[in-house]
């Protein structure tokens, strides 16, 4: 079998955990819990694979890390960055929570170059041990060299069975073609418009006739950049599936300290195009309730 291209950049460390190398950069895997409300509480629902550049051992910005790379090797990278968050994934993480990794739909100009990054996850996917029906692949929000490639590319991952993210959805036209588009599994929601949206009333009727919409359709919702803790209150009132941001958990490199929250006895993956399974719950502090925003009503 062929080595793939991300495996091929990647180094294993006793603990179990890769990094991976590109150029005069050291790779790391960071990892934020994404969590689910139920009855009351909050529970470890999935993870995000985020990537953390280090030079001469001195971490960058992911943002400066990308745009140093040339156009001509963002396929390459992009491959190795997932490569490394799967791995990673599956030496450090619970075994039952969902992964979230990003795919840039520009760089699969054509069919064989999706099929051929198909493959390598399939290698991936079996190193590391984890399941299909775990990956959640976030289609960001980068123009695709053609509709037809990107709708092709999205059928063969769920054909593979990955399910389907649209990361960033702000409700402009282009969001709501997409969502038409693409018939996602999950939507994640753009972190300052939702914050924009939660500061008034009305806005916060909107955001939450949306996340029924979608919830409707069978479509859940993620809300990103849960910074405080009214929002955190907002977006539990607003029937959003799950949650993400500071105010529950900040990201940490691999090897983390997340696998505590895995189940004590071993319990069926989720199947693809169904709910991620929750790990350990962990109880909510009480605040108190709030009309929306920061402002309480009359």
């Amino acid at each position: 079998m062929s080595r793939s291209i991300g495996l091929a950049h990647i180094i294993r460390h006793d603990d179990g955990t890769s990094s991976g190398v590109w150029g005069i950069y050291t790779l790391q895997s960071a990892f934020q819990p994404i969590f689910a409300f139920k009855e009351g509480k909050l529970s470890i629902a999935a993870f995000e694979g985020l990537i953390r550049p280090f030079r001469d051992g001195e971490p960058q910005s992911p943002m400066t890390f990308f745009s140093t790379c040339p156009a001509a090797d963002r396929l390459h990278v992009e491959a190795l960055t997932r490569t490394l968050h799967l791995l990673n994934a599956g030496a450090c993480l619970p075994r039952e929570p969902s992964i979230f990794v990003n795919f840039d739909p520009s760089v699969f100009t054509e069919r064989a170059i999706a099929d051929s990054a198909l493959r390598d996850m399939r290698l991936v996917l079996h190193e590391a041990g984890i399941d299909p029906g775990r990956v959640v692949c976030e289609v960001t929000e980068q123009r695709s060299a053609s509709q037809e490639t990107l709708h092709g590319f999205v059928a063969a991952l769920k054909g593979n069975g990955f399910r389907i993210a649209v990361d960033d959805y702000g409700a402009d036209d282009s969001d709501i073609k997409r969502i038409k588009e693409l018939k996602p599994d999950i939507v994640k929601f753009d972190a300052h418009w939702i914050t924009q949206l939660m500061e008034s009333g009305p806005g916060f009727a909107l955001l939450t006739s949306m996340v029924r919409s979608f919830e409707d359709q069978g479509i859940r919702t993620v809300f990103e950049g849960i910074e405080e803790g009214w929002q955190l209150e907002l977006a539990e009132r607003s029937g959003a599936s799950m949650v993400q941001g500071y105010v529950l958990a900040r990201p940490e490199l691999a090897p983390t300290s997340f696998r505590v929250f895995a189940r004590s006895e071993p319990e069926p993956v989720a199947a693809a195009n169904h709910a991620p399974a929750p790990a350990t719950i962990v109880p909510r502090t009480g605040r108190p309730a709030k009309a929306f925003g920061r402002r309480i009503a009359p």
